[in-house]
C-alpha cells in the first residue's frame, strides 16, 4: 500500500509542467512577442527570447528535471524498502518542482505587468529544505547504541579514520562563492548555503570514525553517532570499489548506507542490509573486522 502511495505522489510531480503550460496558454495573447527569460542574481533582466522559445525551453527544462527526479525515486523504490528518508526525498523533489513552477509563473507575471521576480522564496526555501533532508538522513536507521563497559574495562579494540581533506577545500571554496551574491535576499539565502558548506567541510575534515569493539562497529563524525553495526548482524565482508557516480559523503537509504570520501572501501553485508565503509587502506578494515568476528584475515 505504501509503495502505491509513493508511486502516486511521484506521478503527481508531473502535473507541474502541465500547470505552467496552462498558465502560458491562459495569457498567451497578452505576453510580449519577445519575453524576458533570464535574470541576474540581483533580479535584473539580462536575457530575452521569443515567447514560443520561452515556452518550449521552460517545459523542456522542467521535463528534464522531472526525469532525473523520477529515475532517482524509481531506483529507490526498486532497490530499497521505503523509509523516512525515501518520503523526505519525495517531498523535497515535490518542493523543488513546484518552486520551479512558481518561479516560471513569476517570470510570466513580470512580462505581463512588470511584477518583481520572486527570487527570495526560492533561495530561502531550498537551503532550509536541504538542511531538513540532511537531518532526516543522519537520524534514519542508526540502530541502537552498542553496549559500553565502564572503566577499567574497555570494549574498544581499534579506531580507524577515513577523511576527505581534499573535499574540505572544495567546500570552503563553495562557501566563499555563495557569499558573493550581490542582492540582500540572495545573500541571506546563500548564507544558509555557506553554513551547509562549512558543516560539510568540517565533516569531511574530521572524517568517518570507525570504532571496532567486542560488540560491533560504531560509525561517527564530529562526535555524532551515524550508525551502529551489531556484531551478530555482520554476515560477511569484502574489499570493494566505490562508483564515483554514486556520490560521496553519507550515501544510501534505510538499511543500505555508505560512508565514503574516496573510491575504495569494504562492503559489509548484514542480515538486514548493507554498509560500505570507505577507507584508503581497505585491508585494515578487513583485518579489524576479522579481529572482532574472530576470523582470520
Amino acid at each position: 500500500m505504501k509503495r502505491n502511495w509513493f508511486i502516486t505522489f511521484t506521478v503527481l510531480m508531473w502535473l507541474a509542467p502541465v500547470v505552467v503550460a496552462y498558465r502560458y496558454w491562459q495569457v498567451w495573447q497578452q505576453l510580449p512577442v519577445r519575453m524576458v527569460s533570464h535574470f541576474d542574481a540581483a533580479g535584473h533582466a539580462n536575457g530575452w527570447m521569443p515567447r514560443e522559445t520561452s515556452l518550449y525551453f521552460t517545459l523542456g527544462s522542467m521535463t528534464l528535471v522531472l526525469l532525473v527526479f523520477s529515475i532517482v525515486l524509481f531506483l529507490i523504490i526498486r532497490k530499497y524498502s521505503l523509509a523516512k528518508l525515501s518520503w523526505a526525498l519525495l517531498a523535497f523533489f515535490h518542493l523543488e518542482v513546484w518552486m520551479i513552477a512558481y518561479m516560471m509563473n513569476s517570470i510570466v507575471n513580470y512580462n505581463l505587468d512588470g511584477s518583481p521576480i520572486a527570487i527570495a522564496p526560492f533561495l530561502l526555501v531550498t537551503p532550509i529544505a536541504v538542511v531538513v533532508l540532511l537531518i532526516v538522513a543522519l537520524a534514519e536507521k542508526r540502530g541502537d547504541r552498542l553496549p559500553v563497559m565502564v572503566a577499567p574495562h574497555n570494549d574498544a579494540i581499534v579506531e580507524e579514520v577515513h577523511n576527505g581533506r581534499a573535499w574540505s577545500a572544495l567546500f570552503v571554496v563553495l562557501a566563499a562563492i555563495a557569499l558573493l551574491v550581490p542582492n540582500q535576499s540572495g545573500r541571506l539565502a546563500m548564507a544558509l548555503v555557506a553554513i551547509i558548506m562549512v558543516l560539510a567541510c568540517a565533516m569531511a575534515w574530521d572524517g568517518f570514525h570507525y570504532s571496532f569493539t567486542r560488540h560491533g562497529v560504531e560509525i561517527r563524525t564530529l562526535g555524532f553517532r551515524l550508525k551502529s553495526i551489531p556484531l551478530l548482524q555482520i554476515k560477511k565482508y569484502e574489499v570493494g570499489d566505490w562508483n564515483p557516480l554514486r556520490g560521496y559523503g553519507i550515501r544510501g537509504i534505510g538499511n543500505h548506507k555508505a560512508y565514503v570520501w574516496g573510491n575504495k572501501g569494504v562492503r559489509v553485508e548484514m542480515f538486514d542490509g548493507e554498509v560500505f565503509l570507505g577507507h584508503a587502506d581497505p585491508q585494515r578494515i578487513v583485518r579489524d573486522l576479522s579481529v572482532i568476528t574472530n576470523h582470520q584475515p
